[in-house]
């Protein structure tokens, strides 16, 4: 499950549609954490450390599916359970860095063009659910 921190825009194809479905699908966990499969996700942590878990990933969804209508994709946000308002969620700024070369690397192989068009940016900017602060990469992010 990846549930990127930057903003959906630098996402291709495959990362925005990928970025649905396991969306969807952290949602559904959040909704019943009786669910078996990824109910104990570490990435799952930060929507869990709110207090309307639904209602963050509900936003962080919106996100996405705001972009999808950008670009013309018919994602279906009736599938969304419940929007916030909820305060923004801190993302590390060395989460975000780690990130950003992790998307650069799949951009640069499966989507030259897009790879091309962002690689100068130094840090993007994040999901409109988080805010950037000083920080390490998490502690529940999976380094390779």
């Amino acid at each position: 499950m990846r549930l990127w921190s930057m903003h959906p825009r630098y996402y291709d194809r495959q990362a925005l549609t990928a970025c649905w479905r396991e969306g969807l699908l952290a949602q559904a966990v959040i909704a019943d954490p009786r669910r078996r499969g990824y109910a104990h996700h570490p990435q799952l942590q930060r929507f869990r450390a709110v207090p309307d878990p639904l209602a963050a990933i509900g936003d962080y969804l919106s996100a996405v599916v705001d972009e999808a209508d950008a670009r013309g994709y018919r994602f279906a946000r009736e599938k969304v359970l419940r929007t916030g308002p909820v305060e923004r969620i801190p993302v590390a700024r060395g989460q975000l860095e780690y990130e950003w070369g992790h998307l650069l690397r799949k951009l640069e192989v499966r989507t030259p063009a897009a790879w091309e068009h962002w690689r100068g940016v130094p840090l993007p900017d994040p999901h409109p659910l988080f805010v950037v602060v000083d920080g390490p990469i998490a502690d529940w992010e999976r380094v390779s």
